[in-house]
């Protein structure tokens, strides 16, 4: 597993150092949303703009997502993958108002093998980068990162206990 390239990703879209990102990914997935470091992270979000540019996200995510699907089942072998975008797209709507929670995020992913998690982040953080905009390429790229912080801090986790 490419650990460096996870963090590397962490690293270029949120406002955070190696050794941090490093520390934030020994923590539980209940416990790295209460750290200061994550706080101020989600505090940097802008989600005002984040909330205004859904329909740009669900438009990159209608449109990239299926390939990425299938990156994840023919490349990493995960076996439970959406049929269609439909399913994130809404859940990122219902989180940017409130109707979802990171907790269910952590749930819904925990039965990904943590290697191929962690592989995706690079790939998924990335399908933003054809937005022209470079504020609302940044707020959705460091939305997608940070979400993704407690998705491999929580999968790491799962590795130690089985």
């Amino acid at each position: 597993m490419n650990q460096e390239a996870t963090i590397n990703t962490f690293t270029t879209y949120l406002n955070l150092d190696a050794p941090t990102v490093k520390d934030l990914l020994t923590l539980s997935a209940t416990e790295l949303p209460k750290e200061e470091a994550f706080q101020t992270e989600l505090g940097n979000l802008n989600l005002g703009l984040l909330r205004e540019t859904l329909p740009t996200a669900k438009s990159v995510l209608e449109n990239q997502l299926p390939a990425f699907y299938t990156w994840l089942k023919n490349e990493l072998n995960i076996k439970r993958v959406p049929d269609s975008p439909n399913h994130t797209t809404t859940w990122v709507a219902n989180f940017l108002n409130n109707q979802e929670s990171i907790q269910h995020l952590v749930e819904l992913h925990r039965p990904v093998p943590p290697v191929a998690l962690e592989q995706a982040v690079p790939r998924l953080v990335s399908l933003f980068n054809q937005v022209e905009d470079k504020q609302i390429r940044q707020q959705w790229q460091s939305a997608v990162a940070l979400l993704c912080l407690v998705l491999v801090a929580d999968a790491r986790e799962q590795l130690q206990i089985s």
